[in-house]
């Protein structure tokens, strides 16, 4: 019964304080709300010019490999990736720019979308700007 007493004892003590600890670091975080931001989310998809021979499509593709880290360096690039399948759906880009012709302009630098062996669609797309949606550019 002593042991009883004294952990009740304990957490009526305790349980202020932590709830006073919560309270504020609730106070702190910003709503979500404040944070969503435009991207723009770009399909990548099958292009019209695949009939290139492996060795020209493994150049290309080290090519768009190599687009993709430059672009994310520079901040612009925040996600980029494969589909596992085979589909017509290839890959997917996210943008963090201002407006959709700049997309456009930085597609066109893409080896692979030059060549014709991927296509794309942009769409307008919000998140909220956390994690990988930081605006700047990653630290190397």
């Amino acid at each position: 019964m002593k042991q009883l007493t004294f952990f009740i004892g304990l957490f009526l003590m305790i349980a202020p304080f932590c709830y006073s600890q919560h309270k504020s670091a609730v106070k702190q975080k910003p709503k979500v709300q404040a944070q969503i931001k435009q991207y723009w989310f770009v399909m990548l998809i099958a292009g019209s010019n695949r009939t290139q021979d492996s060795a020209t499509a493994a150049k290309i593709q080290e090519g768009h490999m190599s687009n993709i880290s430059s672009l994310y360096y520079e901040g612009k690039l925040k996600v980029a990736g494969p589909f596992g399948d085979d589909g017509n759906w290839k890959g997917i880009f996210i943008f963090d720019c201002s407006t959709k012709e700049e997309v456009e302009k930085l597609l066109n630098t893409d080896p692979a979308i030059a060549a014709g062996r991927l296509g794309y669609e942009i769409h307008p797309w919000w998140t909220a700007a956390t994690g990988s949606f930081v605006p700047g550019k990653p630290k190397k």
